[in-house]
């Protein structure tokens, strides 16, 4: 049995699935299995997923008819994994070789349910930008956003059944992890981030175009739910409107904007 599963939902990410798989591969820690699932995707993903699996017999394959969103393929890789611990990988992104040890060793001590790490944002050009979350999570910071990176965690098996895994309701669509992580909060689990940034995410011109403003609004009704449920106050629950204003702003300010923040840190 292994202790670490990854659980990768993959969407038409044939041209960087090879590196991100290989970033696992070359993990300092071996004791892991990758739950690849494909979420019908119409382009060679499913093909170049397949060659891989090939190569490494801790790779597992699964595949979905039809496209179902990440959450329900997220849960369907959880129902399949073996390890008492989860944790998450892109296909689009890559990770640093020590990233799953200094996870593991944290998390396997038993005081925190989740552990995540610090990223790396990069595009076509390379490095632009970092995000460094606090050590030390409290309720009161989860009104501002989500404090840890989802694709570069680790987590527990208990606490993610515990509070049902990924919730597939259509308001929670691209705010799974802020949501999951919530829930775990609420029902008393904790979790820490290592002060360093071991995963780095493709961010380019379109990963910002899929940040639809319906999902906005998903994320506005959370945070307005968070304010409300931890007892934060007006102002957490005035600034929960921070991602509508967003929204509304034109494409190429909101990437300006976006990169000049991660560029200051």
């Amino acid at each position: 049995m292994p202790s670490v599963s990854i659980l990768m939902g993959i969407y038409h990410c044939e041209k960087t699935l090879s590196a991100a798989v290989r970033s696992i591969l070359a993990q300092t820690f071996g004791d892991w299995e990758l739950i690849l699932c494909d979420d019908g995707s119409t382009d060679d993903t499913y093909a170049a997923a397949k060659a891989l699996s090939e190569t490494d017999g801790r790779i597992v394959l699964l595949r979905n008819e039809t496209n179902l969103g990440l959450p329900k393929t997220l849960n369907r890789c959880a129902a399949a994994a073996k390890g008492e611990y989860f944790a998450r990988m892109d296909g689009d992104d890559v990770c640093d070789p020590t990233r799953l040890q200094k996870e593991f060793d944290v998390i396997s001590r038993g005081e925190f349910a989740i552990v995540s790490c610090g990223m790396l944002f990069f595009d076509d050009g390379g490095v632009y930008g970092r995000k460094i979350h606090k050590e030390y999570p409290e309720k009161a910071d989860f009104a501002a956003s989500s404090p840890f990176c989802h694709a570069g965690a680790m987590f527990t098996r208990e606490a993610f059944e515990a509070v049902g895994g990924y919730s597939e309701q259509p308001d929670r669509l691209r705010i799974e992890d802020y949501d999951l992580w919530y829930r775990m909060y609420r029902a008393g689990y904790k979790g820490y981030n290592l002060p360093e940034p071991l995963y780095s995410i493709r961010d380019d011109r379109t990963a910002v175009s899929r940040k639809k403003f319906r999902y906005r609004v998903n994320e506005y009704k959370l945070r307005r739910r968070i304010a409300s449920e931890f007892g934060l106050g007006a102002k957490a629950k005035i600034s929960a409107c921070k991602p509508l204003l967003l929204g509304v702003l034109p494409l190429f300010a909101y990437q300006a904007l976006h990169r000049a923040r991660l560029k200051s840190r």
